[in-house]
Order: structure tokens, then sequence, then C-alpha cells
């Protein structure tokens, strides 16, 4: 089973009295970022994984990160458990399980009608046009794209309009929900059905 871990209050997080549950190698990983909110939310996701690696697989001390040839970060010491972190303004979240995860978070806000042409195929763009709420539509699907993406780890080596078509995302499961509010959508890629979201 993947187990989420989602937090949806980022902005209440104290910066200052988190740094010292970070890693070194996550410290220096907050200097590439200028605003503040952006730090607060990648040390929440950080302590998520944290908070995940201890409550399921009682690994208590700050994991250490290698990186895949294509730049996905895994376990470097726990190379069979896999994880995907994603952040977006007051939102972080973090996937734990035994098989590859991909997943992505996002706010919902009004898009950029430009982006359509760009990520979206013909079928995609009609049903985002036609929906209620064409900003969550939009959403909803960048997030599974997103999500998929992060589950192969490889970038974007394909084209995005059609990257839902690709034939390795047949045998997997894509999942879209939205945590508690229609304030974030979320998706998560992953080869199991089952998933447990944990709200923190």
């Amino acid at each position: 089973m993947c187990t989420i871990y989602l937090n949806i209050h980022v902005s209440e997080l104290d910066l200052s009295a988190s740094q010292p549950q970070l890693s070194a190698q996550r410290r220096d990983y907050l200097h590439f970022f200028r605003r503040e909110e952006d730090k607060r939310a990648v040390a929440a996701a950080w302590l998520l994984l944290c908070r995940a690696l201890r409550e399921r697989y009682a690994i208590s001390e700050p994991p250490r990160l290698a990186f895949g040839s294509h730049g996905k970060p895994f376990l470097a010491d726990y190379p069979h458990i896999y994880f995907n972190l994603s952040h977006s303004r007051d939102a972080a979240v973090c996937a734990v399980d035994t098989r590859p995860v991909g997943i992505d978070v996002e706010t919902t806000e009004a898009y950029d009608p430009a982006l359509l042409t760009t990520t979206m195929n013909d079928e995609e763009i009609r049903s985002i046009l036609s929906d209620e709420h064409p900003d969550q539509a939009f959403l909803r699907l960048w997030t599974r794209k997103e999500a998929f993406l992060k589950y192969l780890g490889t970038g974007i080596t394909d084209d995005l309009r059609d990257i839902l078509r690709h034939p390795a995302l047949a045998p997997l499961h894509l999942q879209t929900f939205s945590p508690r509010t229609e304030q974030y959508i979320c998706s998560l890629c992953a080869e199991g059905e089952s998933m447990e979201c944990i709200f923190t």
C-alpha cells in the first residue's frame, strides 16, 4: 500500500525551529530558494518524509539522498523504499511505498490559457474548456501528468500533450483527489490501487 503524508498548513511551519530536523544535505538545498514560503514548503516536504520513514519503516536517522541518472532522488541507504515529494505554496506532500511512486500537488488557481496548447492534447483541451470549473479541470490533468513523469523519473522525454497515452502508463494506477478542500489538487501514480492518506 502506498502511504501519503500531506500537510496543507505549510505557512504555519517555523522554519528556524525545523532546521535541526533537516539533514545537512537538505539545509544546503534550501539555499537554492529565495522566498521564505518556498523554503518552508521544501522543509515541510522533507519533514513529511522523515515522519513517513519513522512511522512506516522504523527509520529514525535523517535519510541520505542519492540521485539517479536523470536526477530523481532515492534513499541511498534504503533503495528498496521508494518515495516522492511535491509542494505548492501552502501544501506539501510525501508518498512512500515499496514500489516506485510519483506524486504532485498543486494549488487551485486560474490557469494560463497559453499553457493549453503546449501541455494538453485536443481532447483534453475540449474537456477543460467544457468543464464548469476549468481551472480545476486543468490541474487535475496537469497533476496526473506530473505524477506520471515523476514516477518515471526521466524528465520530459515525450510530448507532454500526449504523455497520458504513454504505453508505460497502462499497468499503473493514477488517482486524483482534492485533500479536504478544493483549494488543492493532488495526483498519485503508483503500481497498486490502494493508498492511505495521513493529514498533518
